[in-house]
C-alpha cells in the first residue's frame, strides 16, 4: 500500500514536469501568447516578407505591442498582405510606418513600427500605407559581390 502511494506521487510530478516543459516549449518557439487585452486589426502590404512567419511580434520602441495575424499573397498586386493584431491600449497615428526587422544578425523577424504625427489613430480595418520590406542577407551579398566584379581588377601599384 505504501508503495503504491509513493508511484502516484512519483507519476503526478513527472507529469506537472512534462506540462512545464511543453509550456516553456510552445512559449520559446512563440506558439502560444497568453494575453487577454483587446485587440484591433489592422493590414500592412509589403514586397517581400523575408522570413516573416504568423505569430511574429510586432513591436514599437522595443516593446511588444502586438502580432502578425495571417500572411496572404495578394495575385493582383503580387504583394504579401499581412494582418496585425495590436493592442488596443497602442492607439497609432493613422500614418504610421510599418518595417521588417530582424533581431540580431541572423535572429527572428518581426514588424517595427514607427508612429506618424497624424491626429487621427488607426482603427479596425485600417491598413498602414507606408511600409519597408525585409532586407534580404543573400541580396545584400549578390549586390556586394556583383559590384565588385562589376569594378575590375585593382591594380593597387603604379607600374612604369
Amino acid at each position: 500500500m505504501q508503495r503504491s502511494k509513493h508511484d502516484v506521487w512519483v507519476g503526478l510530478f513527472v507529469l506537472l514536469g512534462a506540462v512545464a516543459i511543453l509550456f516553456l516549449a510552445m512559449k520559446a518557439g512563440n506558439l502560444l501568447s497568453l494575453s487577454f487585452e483587446q485587440t484591433y486589426s489592422v493590414s500592412a502590404r509589403f514586397d517581400n516578407i523575408g522570413g516573416l512567419k504568423p505569430k511574429a511580434a510586432v513591436k514599437s520602441a522595443g516593446v511588444v505591442v502586438g502580432r502578425v495575424k495571417a500572411i496572404h499573397f495578394d495575385g493582383k498586386t503580387y504583394q504579401a498582405t499581412v494582418d496585425l493584431e495590436i493592442q488596443k491600449s497602442a492607439a497609432f497615428p493613422k500614418d504610421t510606418s510599418a518595417k521588417i526587422l530582424t533581431a540580431g544578425l541572423l535572429g527572428e523577424q518581426y514588424i517595427g513600427l514607427e508612429p506618424g504625427y497624424d491626429d487621427k489613430v488607426l482603427a479596425q480595418g485600417d491598413a498602414i500605407k507606408t511600409t519597408q520590406s525585409a532586407i534580404v542577407l543573400e541580396n545584400l551579398i549578390s549586390q556586394f559581390l556583383f559590384s565588385k566584379a562589376a569594378d575590375g581588377p585593382s591594380s593597387t601599384g603604379d607600374k612604369k
